[in-house]
Parts: C-alpha cells; sequence; structure tokens
C-alpha cells in the first residue's frame, strides 16, 4: 500500500478526537438559537479542546524534521511532511463532507475533492459573504512561527508522523475557534445593528474593532485559559507529596494565556472585522 495512503488512514482514525465531538455539540447548541450567550459558551468548550491539543502535541519535542521540505521526498507537490499530513487529510475529510459545513475552514482550499456524501442542510446563520473570510494563512504562520517554539521543548525523537498529526489537531481547533469569531460579529450585529450599519457602510474598521472589543471579557478569557491550563497539565502522581509537584504543568499556562492575548483573540477580532465589512453586501 502507498505510504501516503497508509499514513491518511492513520490520520483520519487520529483527528477523530473529543474536540470533534465538542464541535458538533457547539454547532448545534449555536444552530438551535443565535444569542451571545450561546456562542460564548461554545467558545469557552472550544477552550478545552484547545488546551487538550497543546498538551498532546507537547508530549513530543520540535522534531525539526517535520517541517524540513528537504527531509521529505515523494512525487507531487507536498513541501514537508506535515504539509502531506494536512493536504491528505483535508482532502480526505472533504470526500466526507467536512467542507460542505460554512462554519470549517480548510488550510489548503485549492483543488480540494467534492464531497462525496449526500448533503447536509445546514442552517443559513451567516452571511454568504463570510465564506470568503479565512485567516488559516495567518493561524498557520502564527502557530509554527510563534507558538510552537514556546510550549515544546528543543530535540528530535524521530516521531515525525505522530507530531505531525498532533500539529493538525492544533491547526484544527484553532481555526475552529478562531473563525468563530463571524458567529460573534453576526449576534453582536443582530443586537446593535444601529451602532454597526454607520460603521459597515464607511467601512471604518477602527469604530467596528471599538465596537467589539470588551476589555474585561479578554482580561477574564485570558485568566481562564491559564486556569485550565494548570488543572488539565498538572502532573499528577499517586502517593507523591502535593507540594514536590507543584508548578509542574505539561503546558506553561503563562504561554497558553499569552498565546490567547497577543494572537487568538486579536485574530477573531480580525475574523469580525472582515465578516462585518461585508456584513450589508
Amino acid at each position: 500500500m502507498d505510504v501516503s495512503v497508509v499514513i491518511v488512514l492513520i490520520l483520519v482514525c487520529w483527528t477523530c478526537s473529543i474536540s470533534e465531538v465538542e464541535m458538533v455539540k457547539a454547532e448545534s447548541d449555536v444552530s438551535d438559537g443565535l444569542t451571545l450567550e450561546s456562542v460564548r459558551d461554545s467558545l469557552i468548550r472550544q477552550e478545552d479542546s484547545i488546551v487538550f491539543s497543546l498538551i498532546e502535541r507537547a508530549r513530543f519535542p520540535l522534531n525539526a524534521p517535520t517541517y524540513d521540505p528537504s527531509y521529505f521526498s515523494m512525487p507531487g507537490s507536498y513541501g514537508s511532511l506535515v504539509e502531506l499530513v494536512v493536504k491528505q487529510t483535508e482532502a480526505v475529510q472533504a470526500k466526507a463532507g467536512r467542507y460542505e459545513n460554512p462554519k470549517e475552514h480548510p488550510f489548503f482550499p485549492d483543488d480540494l475533492p467534492l464531497s462525496q456524501v449526500p448533503p447536509h442542510k445546514y442552517p443559513r446563520v451567516l452571511n454568504p459573504a463570510a465564506v470568503f473570510v479565512n485567516v488559516n494563512k495567518k493561524i498557520w504562520d502564527v502557530y509554527f512561527n510563534k507558538l510552537l517554539p514556546l510550549f515544546v521543548a528543543p530535540g528530535d525523537d524521530g516521531n515525525y508522523a505522530s507530531t505531525a498529526a498532533r500539529d493538525l489537531e492544533c491547526l484544527q481547533v484553532l481555526s475552529r475557534r478562531i473563525h468563530y469569531g463571524k458567529l460573534v460579529a453576526e449576534v453582536k450585529f443582530r443586537d446593535e445593528w444601529k451602532y454597526y450599519e454607520p460603521a459597515i457602510r464607511a467601512r471604518d474598521k477602527k469604530t467596528l474593532m471599538d465596537l467589539l472589543t470588551a476589555p474585561a471579557v479578554e482580561r477574564a478569557v485570558k485568566k481562564r485559559v491559564a486556569k485550565k491550563a494548570r488543572i488539565l497539565g498538572q502532573e499528577v502522581k499517586v502517593g507523591d507529596d502535593i507540594d514536590e509537584n507543584k508548578g509542574k504543568y505539561k503546558v506553561d499556562p503563562a504561554v497558553v494565556s499569552k498565546f490567547y492575548g497577543d494572537w487568538v483573540i486579536p485574530l477573531t477580532k480580525d475574523v469580525e472585522v472582515q465578516y462585518l465589512l461585508h456584513r450589508l453586501d
């Protein structure tokens, strides 16, 4: 069997994780009634998936050959091993209908195969222009060039396929969370359209950003994800003295909080502004 087929089959199993279950529940919650509270509840649940995915990636060191195009040689323009893993997995998931869902965003949308499953009629929650808002290129750059060096140890243990699979999980949960900004923007627009509409017609990005920004909420989010990283990522050993493992975490809570504050929240608001600029199209 071709090695790429084997990799894809393995990845299909790997990516059927708890994050997918959380996604389905979050989608149904939002589709049943679009309110700011329901969207925020979904975002809070997605924090768990993000923290878990970072913890799983931190099991492996950096494993630099995973990202080196010169390490991986295979017919076709795949680039690095992680690019192969993401492209091939997205191709399989596209055939299974994943990207028929308007809330899903591929990292490599060009030349994706068509869905081979019966179409599902998703509720129309977002303006059709939302399909053009995709910041996955920024997410890719931030994840590999900013975040990854902050929370994984240097080194090489040879587990490149497993490393790429964990990277894929991180990328997908981050993409899902950040693009939920479209739903945040939609519900805020519905609730306070008289404030948003003039700014949209004037193409006033600054005013839109000011309207969308809630400093107290952002501070609460950063504190909450740091606390989750402490709770979910602590080392627990039966019989050990409690103080012995104090302060030992699989992922540094300060890094998770900083990542949210410096990148996740700003990218989410970028999505919100982009969506609102097309809301009246």
